[in-house]
């Protein structure tokens, strides 16, 4: 499969050829001043993908280290900016430029519409847009594609961020969606994401009964939702050779927290860090948290001095055995 993902995608090219860029001043002014109300300054555009055909917009804020976030199945843009505003600005101990990139998940057809589908999708967006190594934020099947791309094309990978990630265990709902589902359906399965339902924001379960009404994207959402569990990633994820930080909500009832602990006990430099009273969406939830735990990350992967969970453990345990105590 490993193969697949990079045969796929050989002729992805740098910027100079690799996609082309569609501006709307209308829409441009209308988003502007979207972000403008969370608190973000970001340039908002949609980038049409020569090597897959595929129309993506993508939202860019500051300038450096390249923090590129990869949303879920239901998941928009929008919903990352209260989390990733923490992470630019003059507070912040390093220059990084946040790229959130929203794929037409539920329009996906034929072969594009999987896991390995997206991924090649996504490695060449990765090439024409980030000119050097990405820190990749993945949530649910975000997280997914992250791991695939980093296992696949770690060149390309400086550091893995996994939010509430599939590719061992999750309890999506695509197995109960119908054409034309109804409205207490999509808001009672939208409120599971949440530990606390209050933290819903405004028209989520509209925009999500909009997309599922359409008999193509139900159809889209069931089928990558299958894709996601038949590609299981528990033989392959020793292979995942970057830092990895894996950022949990204790009562995710998409991902349980037990998932966490596996991909903790299965990613060789993985490091652990959970939100309380939190569900599958930390980002949303608790944003100032999650971008609390990936500035350390990020801090830590910059500087040469990220040091994961199992190392951390062994140092102490070596203190214990030399009688040197731990601090």
């Amino acid at each position: 499969e490993r193969a697949a993902l990079q045969n796929g995608v050989t002729d992805a090219a740098r910027p100079q050829s690799g996609g082309s860029v569609t501006e709307s001043d209308d829409q441009n002014q209308a988003n502007d001043a979207s972000n403008a109300s969370q608190g973000v300054s970001a340039r908002v555009y949609e980038h049409h993908d020569r090597v897959t055909g595929v129309d993506v917009r993508v939202d860019r804020m500051g300038a450096g280290e390249p923090i590129v976030v990869m949303n879920g199945l239901l998941g928009m843009n929008e919903h990352w900016f209260p989390c990733m505003s923490h992470l630019v600005g003059d507070h912040v101990p390093f220059d990084a430029e946040i790229l959130l990139l929203q794929p037409p998940l539920l329009e996906m057809k034929g072969s594009g519409c999987s896991v390995q589908g997206v991924s090649q999708l996504l490695v060449s967006l990765l090439n024409t847009l980030v000119e050097r190594p990405a820190i990749l934020v993945g949530n649910s099947f975000g997280g997914h594609v992250a791991l695939r791309i980093a296992m696949a094309y770690p060149q390309l990978v400086r550091g893995l961020v996994l939010v509430g990630s599939s590719g061992l265990f999750e309890r999506g709902f695509e197995r109960d969606v119908t054409h034309n589902p109804s409205y207490d359906f999509v808001d009672r399965k939208i409120r599971e994401i949440f530990y606390d339902q209050s933290s819903m924001l405004p028209g989520m379960t509209e925009m999500a009964l909009d997309a599922l009404s359409r008999r193509t994207s139900a159809r889209a959402m069931v089928r990558l939702g299958k894709s996601a569990k038949r590609d299981h990633l528990g033989k392959e994820l020793h292979t995942v050779k970057c830092p990895t930080l894996i950022a949990w909500g204790r009562q995710d009832n998409v991902t349980p927290p037990e998932v966490a602990e596996q991909f903790a006990e299965m990613i060789p430099k993985s490091r652990l860090r959970w939100t309380d009273r939190c569900g599958h969406a930390p980002h949303i939830e608790h944003p100032s948290k999650l971008a609390a735990d990936i500035q350390e990350f990020v801090s830590d992967v910059l500087s040469g001095e990220f040091v994961a969970d199992r190392d951390a453990a062994s140092a102490r345990s070596a203190k214990r055995s030399s009688g040197q105590g731990v601090a």
